[in-house]
C-alpha cells in the first residue's frame, strides 16, 4: 500500500498550535543545556549558537536575534517548494524560538551542567520538538526546509539529510571550540537527528495539516 492511499487523520487548529507552542519551548530549553555548556549543534541552529560564543560580549546579541537573522534568506525557498501555509507556520515557530530562548536564558539558572548531560539532554529536547514540527507541517527554517523538502520529493529521510550537513557545521566549528566542545556536541547532534531519523518515516505517521 502507498503512503499516500493511507488514511490520514487530520489535525485540528488548537493541535497545531498547542504542537508549536510546546515544540518551540522544547527546542528552546535545549537550546539553553547548549548555551550554558558552550555546545554547538547543526543546521542555523549551530549558526546561530557559533556567533553568538563569537561575538556576544562585543554585540551583546544572543542566540535568539542571529537564529531569526540567519533564517530570513531561506523564507523564498519555503514559499516556492513548500508553499505559504508552511512557509508562514516556520515564520512562526522560528519567531517562537528566537523569543523562548532568550527568556529561558532568565528563566532556568544551572549552576552546574555536566557536558555530556547538557548534549544528550538539550540534544534530545531539540529532537523531540522538532519532530513535533514536522508532524505538524512546520519545520525550522533554513536546512530543515531543505531535509523536508528532498523527504517529500525523493523519499530522503530528513534526519539523515540533516545529520551530514550538521558534520559539515561542527567541522568548521573545531576552529572556534575546543576539541573536547565539539566531542560532545556531535553526540548531541547525533542523538538530535536519531530522535528525527527513527520516528519520521513517510507512513509511520500520516497525520495532516
Amino acid at each position: 500500500m502507498r503512503v499516500e492511499d493511507l488514511p490520514k487523520d487530520q489535525h485540528r487548529p488548537y493541535e497545531d498550535l498547542m504542537a508549536m507552542l510546546l515544540g518551540t519551548f522544547f527546542v528552546a530549553l535545549g537550546v539553553t543545556f547548549y548555551t550554558h555548556a558552550v555546545l554547538l549543534t547543526g543546521s542555523t541552529a549551530g549558526l546561530a549558537l557559533l556567533l553568538s560564543y563569537m561575538t556576544s560580549s562585543v554585540t551583546g546579541w544572543g542566540f535568539g536575534v542571529y537564529f531569526f537573522a540567519i533564517n530570513l534568506p531561506f523564507y523564498y525557498l519555503a514559499v516556492k517548494r513548500m508553499g505559504w501555509s508552511f512557509t508562514l507556520r516556520t515564520f512562526a515557530a522560528i519567531g517562537l524560538v528566537s523569543l523562548f530562548s532568550e527568556l529561558t536564558q532568565g528563566w532556568v539558572q544551572f549552576a552546574n551542567v555536566p557536558s555530556l548531560y547538557a548534549a544528550l539532554m538539550g540534544g534530545a529536547l531539540m529532537g523531540i520538538g522538532m519532530l513535533m514540527l514536522f508532524r505538524h507541517r512546520t519545520s525550522l527554517g533554513g536546512i530543515n526546509i531543505l531535509a523536508l523538502y528532498l523527504q517529500d520529493k525523493h523519499g530522503l529521510r530528513a534526519g539523515y539529510v540533516q545529520l551530514a550537513i550538521d558534520g559539515i557545521i561542527l567541522l568548521i566549528a573545531l576552529t572556534q571550540l575546543p576539541l573536547d566542545r565539539v566531542g560532545y556536541s556531535v553526540l548531541g547532534a547525533l542523538t538530535l537527528n536519531l530522535i528525527i531519523a527513527l520516528n519520521h518515516k513517510p507512513g509511520r505517521y500520516v497525520g495532516v495539516s
